[in-house]
């Protein structure tokens, strides 16, 4: 699908809609608890559903017929072998939570997993030797790091040590081990994005799970634990919030964000801070979130803990007099696509001034033209440049629309809500 913005002003109120984070847990605790749980204001995306049929080939019992309240009635961590390869879309997440997941299968039972073309791409291979370390068998199929892979069970315990360049090694292991019949103790030597592990351990807490941590460097974990079953609401989403903050900040127009808990662990939360820091004026009331637009001034950002804010702060670049730095997040090369690089192409042929790093990129204030755009199939780069593309002269095309369903199926409709000139076309 082709995006086509037109140069816009936004004003208005927006509800944010949930947290895909947040609801695939949900839903990988729920699917491997004992009883029923029921999951309020799910996420509707592709990313959650594949996340959904995953779990549901696992053994879970999904009825997701209401889309305000799922209810998982769980596998008792009685991992079913399904009996044909598990394909997760384009859900890095789900990938990387349900390996762990499937390790829980019984002595010798084999459950293979493979995606999309960006799936295949993404390496999980560290993922998959601490899952061997602790007693599983784990293995890419294509022997490069890569989906498609097959995990052969059963998750025992024991030690680990594992690099993660992906903070989604650490949570799939982190939700797998209390299920492993004997304690585990993870050693981990590189934490990226260290925020996503800790809203991992806020459902872990919940659920009781007793484990201890040395600053997140050593991890203990008791074996032979349960999940329960749970009735719990979605939080919204920090990561969807970022594209209409960052609109407003740099196209506004006044934006009123409804529903966001600052409370909660999601890291994208810092993209308030951020753009307050380069000018913007971004209050915080309650559950809503008032951001209009001011000069923004360039600013330097360590953009570790935040590398999905990575598209959306480089537009704001180009907006903000002076220099941005957007430093310390070589782990975007390693999403969906190198969003490093891909922010670079794209913002350039509009007309931004831009420089690639090997861990990030620096933007100067630039006038935007319209121009086509290419997608890159990835979500998170065609929203971030529909806001380019309301803050340029002229009429902007951007392809592979039909990639913000992996996470924000109804972007365009809301942006529309507050003015934003977008239409979607075949």
């Amino acid at each position: 699908m082709i995006l086509t913005a037109k140069k816009s002003t936004v004003n208005g109120t927006v509800s944010i809609p949930a947290s895909k984070s947040h609801t695939i847990r949900a839903v990988a605790i729920a699917s491997m608890a004992d009883g029923t749980s029921t999951i309020y204001n799910p996420l509707i995306s592709s990313d959650a559903i594949s996340a959904m049929k995953c779990y549901f080939a696992l053994g879970a019992s999904i009825d997701s017929n209401d889309s305000d309240k799922w209810l998982v009635k769980g596998n008792g961590a009685n991992v079913a072998i399904p009996d044909k390869i598990i394909d997760v879309g384009n859900s890095g997440t789900t990938l990387r939570l349900a390996i762990g997941s499937a390790a829980l299968c019984g002595q010798g039972e084999e459950i293979s997993f493979t995606g999309d073309a960006q799936i295949q791409s993404r390496p999980i291979e560290p993922l998959l030797k601490a899952l061997t370390d602790l007693g599983a068998k784990a293995i890419s199929l294509g022997a490069n790091g890569r989906a498609p892979a097959k995990v052969t069970g059963r998750l025992k315990g024991g030690k680990t040590t594992i690099e993660c360049v992906t903070s989604q090694y650490l949570s799939s292991l982190l939700l797998a081990c209390p299920l492993a019949e004997n304690d585990s103790e993870i050693e981990v030597t590189l934490l990226n994005e260290p925020d996503y592990v800790r809203l991992t351990m806020d459902w872990l807490d919940k659920q009781g799970i007793i484990y201890e941590h040395d600053n997140m460097r050593v991890f203990r974990i008791k074996g032979s634990q349960k999940y329960k079953a749970f009735d719990a609401p979605v939080p919204a989403d920090f990561s969807s919030a970022t594209f209409f903050m960052c609109a407003a900040a740099a196209i506004g127009g006044e934006v009123v964000l409804e529903g966001l808990d600052y409370s909660d662990s999601q890291p994208d939360k810092a993209v308030a801070s951020y753009l307050r820091e380069m000018g913007a004026d971004v209050e915080i009331a309650g559950d809503r979130t008032i951001v209009r637009a001011k000069q923004l001034r360039g600013i330097e950002i360590d953009m570790n803990k935040t590398p999905d804010a990575l598209p959306a702060m480089a537009v704001m670049g180009a907006f903000a007099k002076g220099e941005t730095r957007l430093l310390n997040v070589a782990q975007a090369r390693k999403k969906e696509t190198d969003r490093i690089s891909c922010m670079a192409k794209e913002l350039s042929k509009m007309g931004v001034d831009i420089q690639e790093r090997e861990d990030g990129l620096i933007i100067k204030e630039s006038r935007l033209s319209a121009s086509d755009i290419c997608g890159h199939s990835d979500h998170r780069i065609v929203m971030a440049m529909a806001i380019a593309a309301m803050g340029a002269d002229g009429q902007t095309r951007i392809d592979s629309a039909e990639a913000m369903n992996i996470t924000f199926p109804n972007y365009v409709e809301l942006m529309q809500s507050i003015g934003g000139l977008l239409e979607l076309n075949d």
